[in-house]
């Protein structure tokens, strides 16, 4: 940026645009507001089921009808959108990952449930074997090898079928090659031509997952690593070229994931290609903030909202969040 050097003290106060709250606001560079929010809402088996996540402090696994309770808290606050992802039981959970592909899995039945109850809220459905697989991968295996093809065609039958119960937006997070193109082939071809498709385009290898493994059930299937299919840590050009391709393929919306630690990442991704760009502020992000929240180092309203506001700064239209009922309700207040 640069200086004009006639701008000096005591001509130049950046002070001044700060003495008031009225000031402060008038010149504020960028808003935080409910539209920005989607609210990932894991999933149990039962009826009148909540339990607690314990690395994931204030969050709960849900049945279908506190779903639809927590969907009628969404509308309520003005939250557009609710990502679902189901906890299967090891007694469930197969090596082709199954049941991703039932259509009365607990995804399709909530889907359903909520679109019945309120289908002026958009739903989110996660494409993904990982928490229907024994092993734990968001593929199928040969030996030690994730299938990329073959596993393709299994997410191409999971969306057609997401949607057919209602889903509005599906995310493919497996980062496999190639799959959403095969997903929006399929769904032009099934008349599906509303559906979107928000990619998980630049997904990388994390050590900030493991409270969602615990919340879907995975933590103790997952077997080796997921290194050979996401994303390097170390790399953002291949980033950028993971979105060029996401983009050609068909995707509507692109993601960033996991949010905090690759804020430049997600600045670069919307500076190139100006594509509506979400963050995903992952488990471990959300289970630091809590837990510090919790022990009282840390101001709990204030530090939500600075940490929802970054990813506002470095050009995210919208971030997966599970603060998302209480950012919501500390932002009516402002």
């Amino acid at each position: 940026m640069k200086t004009n050097p006639a701008s000096a003290f005591p001509a130049t106060r950046l002070r001044r645009n700060r003495k008031a709250d009225w000031s402060r606001r008038l010149v504020s560079e960028n808003t935080l507001s409910v539209n920005d929010l989607i609210w990932p809402l894991f999933l149990i088996e039962g009826k009148g089921k909540r339990e607690p996540i314990p690395s994931m402090p204030g969050v709960e696994r849900l049945s279908v009808d506190e779903a639809v309770r927590a969907a009628e808290e969404a509308v309520n606050l003005g939250i557009p959108v609710l990502a679902l992802f189901p906890h299967t039981s090891m007694e469930k959970r197969d090596t082709m990952g199954s049941l991703a592909t039932d259509p009365n899995n607990l995804v399709c039945q909530a889907t359903r449930a909520i679109k019945k109850a309120f289908p002026q809220i958009g739903v989110l459905c996660d494409a993904a074997l990982d928490p229907f697989t024994s092993h734990g991968h968001d593929g199928l295996m040969d030996g030690e090898r994730i299938l990329n093809d073959e596993t393709v065609e299994v997410l191409v039958r999971q969306s057609l079928m997401q949607v057919e119960a209602g889903c509005d937006i599906i995310a493919p997070s497996d980062m496999m090659d190639g799959r959403v193109g095969a997903i929006r082939a399929a769904l032009e071809e099934a008349g599906h031509i509303d559906t979107q498709i928000m990619s998980y385009a630049a997904k990388f290898a994390s050590a900030f997952y493991g409270p969602f493994r615990d919340a879907i059930g995975s933590s103790g299937a997952l077997k080796g690593d997921k290194r050979t299919y996401q994303m390097d840590p170390a790399n953002g050009d291949e980033a950028l070229r993971e979105v060029a391709l996401d983009i050609a393929e068909g995707a509507d919306m692109v993601m960033v994931k996991p949010g905090m630690p690759y804020l430049d990442v997600l600045h670069r991704v919307k500076e190139t290609f100006g594509l509506p760009t979400f963050a995903y502020q992952v488990s471990g992000e959300y289970a630091m903030l809590a837990g510090a929240i919790d022990n009282g180092w840390l101001d709990r309203d204030r530090v939500i909202l600075e940490s929802l506001m970054g990813f506002k700064r470095a050009g995210a239209d919208g971030v997966l969040t599970y603060f998302a009922p209480v950012a919501a309700r500390l932002i009516q207040k402002l």
